[in-house]
């Protein structure tokens, strides 16, 4: 058998309730097999600022893994060393001028991911583009880092999980511009599967090309 490990953006879940529901879904997956945005974005402020005092837009889950891992909350703007923007359904003018105040006052501006939005049954709601954005046009700044998916701090991630070369893994996923291209970034084979965000027409004509295109992740069971 080969070793699957799943990757997600969406830093509203923990590493244990994405592992519960794949279990459950008869995917038998340990919490070790599971990477997301909230546990890269923990790793690169370790690396970068680990002393950084934050102000999350995010949510419970978010603040959890930083609080967990050693990380502090400012209680006011001028005490802030990093803003850390995310998908958050509670998003407010509050929040919003908060994250306005700090970046003015010299705070750093990091996001989990840049997707534009999370899709649900019936539809969709706006992600964390949305909020970056928001963000980015008010404070005429741009967001230092995305570490989420396609960025190469989600891709080290992996590869130092897997300890693998990347010729010897194929990315899936159901979104061009974050799965497949993180995949054809690193070097990696590529399946698009048809069971979500992108539909065949828009794969036929987007610029960014996976190796393979498949209805469903069933079929890679033979591979």
């Amino acid at each position: 058998g080969k070793r699957t490990v799943f990757l997600s953006n969406n830093p509203t879940h923990t590493r244990q309730e994405s592992a519960a529901k794949l279990t459950k879904l008869g995917l038998p997956t340990a919490v070790g097999d599971i990477l997301n945005s909230s546990m890269v974005m923990v790793d690169f402020l370790k690396r970068h600022l680990p002393t950084a005092r934050l102000f999350v837009i995010g949510e419970q889950p978010l603040y959890n893994d930083l609080r967990d891992a050693g990380f502090k909350f400012a209680g006011s703007f001028s005490e802030i060393d990093a803003v850390i923007a995310s998908f958050d359904r509670t998003f407010t003018y509050a929040k919003l001028q908060i994250a306005f105040d700090a970046i003015r006052h010299g705070a750093r501006f990091f996001a989990t991911n840049g997707d534009r939005f999370c899709p649900v049954p019936g539809g969709g709601q706006p992600d964390a583009a949305a909020i970056i954005a928001a963000i980015e046009a008010c404070t005429n700044t741009r967001c230092e880092a995305i570490v989420g998916k396609p960025s190469t701090y989600m891709m080290d991630a992996v590869m130092s999980l897997l300890r693998l070369s990347p010729g010897r893994c194929l990315m899936t996923g159901d979104r061009l511009e974050t799965d497949v291209q993180m995949g054809l970034n690193a070097g990696m084979a590529t399946a698009l599967a048809l069971t979500g965000a992108t539909k065949l027409a828009e794969a036929e004509t987007s610029p960014i090309k996976p190796t393979y295109i498949i209805q469903d992740l069933g079929e890679l069971v033979d591979w």
